[in-house]
């Protein structure tokens, strides 16, 4: 995960002040919802007036301001993150660090993308598109801003002063003259294009700048919407982009976008009827095609072919003009836009912005077949994922348990696994937790044989630490036998180049031994007479330590370290046994949260992880995973580097 810088403050502000100070709402992350954004936090100030919790004088300015901030930071959202957006706005009474102020936040969940500072805003509705500005403009006009980091979001904020004086003037220099409305009016669409604006250094730049932010994007719908902004009105009055179907159909009208916001439904409606058909022999040029406009009329529009190697993906159209004839581009399964002031029949485009049309339409190109790669491998990844763990865990007949699991990576098989379920007859449950060195598919092999065969042998009656030597054989005979077969691979091509031998040999003995370490917690638990609370046996190899919390608040450790399975043959596994009254909790954890580091400190550290189960008391097994879950995200600012579980088992 991609750590975001915090300027001013590192700490999540906190909420003072009333509800009615307060105001939240959730946007779709679309092209509408900057200009929503604005409204809203124009609305939450004007009650606020009403209600005498904002001075009435300098209220505009406030306002200005606000609105400023707030479509910057949506604008950002939208663009380079694409999820659905909450906005908070929010009065924070003065304290002894900050004045009187109004916050602004604006949280999006992706927090994997980064902040940038500037980009296209998609959220104009006057019918003018419209610019981000930068973040630089937020630092100028907020006393303080920052990022702060929660479970799957990420959350800019910008702390505004009530007086008005905003980060320069904090600092003692003097406030410049620039009004927030000035800030926010967009450039006016020019009515003639001088397209020798895309000659030399003006077509470098905006290929420049649209492969950075088409590169970015892991989603193909945002690749196509990507392309629209980047399009018109530069070089385009309107545009669109179909897409083809992986498995062969009829291309769908993936994205439609117009300078002329009122124009776009009637410009939608004439495209749907049918996708542009470019010739085979002109995949990679850009191509007059016609394009069906209302009330019979029929224009031109310049088309190029979408395709990643040899692969057709879509079409790319662009237009100048819409509805009354017109020279434009377009691109199957790809992208078609036009421009306007050209009359059916008059100049074409000019050949230096067709061959810019031609290697942006290659870009989008690239980009979408990456998106559509991506996406393969995430749906391969959560099918692999769902075959590894449990579909559902098992519920213990006097016992409360809570269970929590968090990949790191949600788009790739993670190296921690778990279970819960009944080994045969006799009333026994185990329970299990490990994890397995390393991540993606190599790991996600090791999960696949460790969890049916702890299952089979819990089921054929060994005990604990039985389990866990024959676990450990098994794991060190695979080793062995993936070791002798990269040997056998390199005996075969002896006739070849050493060094090429020597490093088929180095990876295959590499991969061999290593994937198959594993830390693993496992146990078993038998129900106690007259229900006074379960027996638990359990061992640990090489796995953090499980934690026993008893009703007075005292912390233990319930089980005593031993060595990675999978490291040496010939050792004994050994369990301990205790009793779960009730009332008392379990806690095991694997080590993404003993080891969630905040700069060179870790959860554990300190006993960190036992303090925090202490203040556990009295809550249920759910009530303590979600607190310890807590802690351990609040722990630092950036989202967990490692797989996260966590099991708690509560004797009833």
């Amino acid at each position: 995960m991609q750590q975001e810088t915090t300027h001013r403050s590192v700490h999540l502000l906190s909420q003072r002040g009333d509800a009615r100070s307060v105001a939240r709402t959730s946007l779709p992350g679309n092209p509408l919802a900057a200009a929503a954004a604005r409204r809203f936090t124009r609305a939450a100030l004007a009650d606020w007036t009403r209600l005498g919790l904002v001075a009435t004088r300098g209220t505009d300015r406030l306002a200005d301001d606000a609105v400023l901030v707030v479509s910057e930071l949506v604008t950002n959202a939208v663009v380079h993150a694409g999820t659905t957006v909450d906005v908070l706005v929010r009065l924070d009474a003065a304290s002894d660090d900050d004045p009187a102020s109004l916050v602004v936040e604006v949280a999006d969940h992706h927090p994997a993308r980064a902040v940038r500072s500037d980009a296209p805003d998609p959220g104009a509705v006057s019918g003018e598109p419209e610019y981000g500005r930068g973040l630089h403009l937020v630092a100028a006009l907020a006393a303080s801003w920052g990022i702060t980091y929660r479970p799957g979001l990420k959350a800019v904020w910008a702390r505004l002063a009530l007086d008005g004086r905003g980060a320069a003037e904090a600092a003692g220099a003097p406030r410049r003259g620039v009004r927030a409305a000035e800030i926010l009016a967009p450039a006016p669409r020019r009515s003639v294009r001088d397209d020798r604006d895309w000659t030399g250094r003006g077509a470098l730049s905006f290929l420049a700048e649209a492969s950075d932010l088409l590169a970015g994007q892991l989603d193909e719908d945002m690749v196509a919407a990507l392309a629209g902004q980047l399009l018109v009105p530069r070089l385009a009055d309107w545009c669109a982009v179909w897409l083809d179907g992986e498995a062969g159909p009829e291309p769908r009208l993936a994205r439609v976008w117009h300078a002329d916001e009122s124009a776009l439904e009637s410009l939608r409606t004439a495209l749907a009827k049918d996708p542009p058909r470019l010739p085979d022999e002109r995949r990679g040029a850009a191509v007059s095609v016609p394009v069906p406009w209302p009330e019979g009329e029929e224009g031109t529009a310049v088309a190029c072919r979408l395709t990643a190697g040899t692969r057709p993906l879509g079409t790319l159209l662009l237009g100048r003009e819409f509805g009354a004839g017109g020279d434009g581009i377009g691109v199957t399964g790809g992208f078609n836009a036009g421009r306007e002031g050209q009359e059916q029949g008059g100049p074409g485009v000019p050949d230096e912005v067709t061959s810019l049309i031609e290697d942006f339409a290659r870009r989008v190109g690239l980009a979408i077949g990456a998106a559509r790669q991506y996406a393969r491998q995430v749906t391969i990844s959560r099918v692999l994922q769902r075959g590894l763990l449990p579909a559902q865990v098992a519920r213990i007949p006097g016992v409360d348990s809570s269970l929590v699991y968090e990949p790191s990576d949600e788009g790739l098989a993670g190296g921690d696994f778990y279970d819960i379920f009944p080994a045969g007859s006799g009333g026994r449950w185990c329970f299990m937790l490990g994890d397995v060195q390393g991540s993606g598919p190599e790991a996600a092999v090791v999960t696949g044989l460790a969890r049916p065969w702890l299952r089979l042998l819990a089921r054929e009656g060994y005990q604990v630490g039985q389990v866990l030597d024959r676990l450990n054989g098994l794991l060190l005979d695979d080793a062995t036998e993936a070791a002798e077969a990269a040997a056998l691979m390199v005996a075969a091509g002896d006739g070849g180049i050493s060094d090429n031998q020597g490093q088929v040999q180095g990876q295959g003995q590499g991969q061999g031994h290593q994937s198959r370490f594993l830390s693993l917690l496992y146990g078993e638990l038998t129900p106690l007479p007259d229900g006074a609370g379960v027996r638990c046996t359990l061992a640990c190899a090489g796995h953090p330590l499980p934690l026993l919390l008893r009703p007075d608040g005292t912390v233990r450790e319930a089980a005593a370290s031993q060595l990675l399975l999978g490291v040496f043959g010939n050792v004994a596994y050994e369990s301990q046994t205790f009793d779960l009254a009730p009332g008392d909790t379990l806690l095991c954890v694997t080590d993404g949260v003993t080891e969630r580091r905040s700069g060179r400190m870790m959860f554990d550290d300190g006993d960190g992880l036992a303090r925090a189960l202490a203040q556990c008391v009295g809550l249920t097994a759910q009530g303590v995973a979600d607190r310890i879950r807590q802690a351990v995200h609040t722990f630092a600012e950036a989202p967990p580097g490692d797989d996260l579980a966590l099991l708690v088992l509560q004797a009833q």
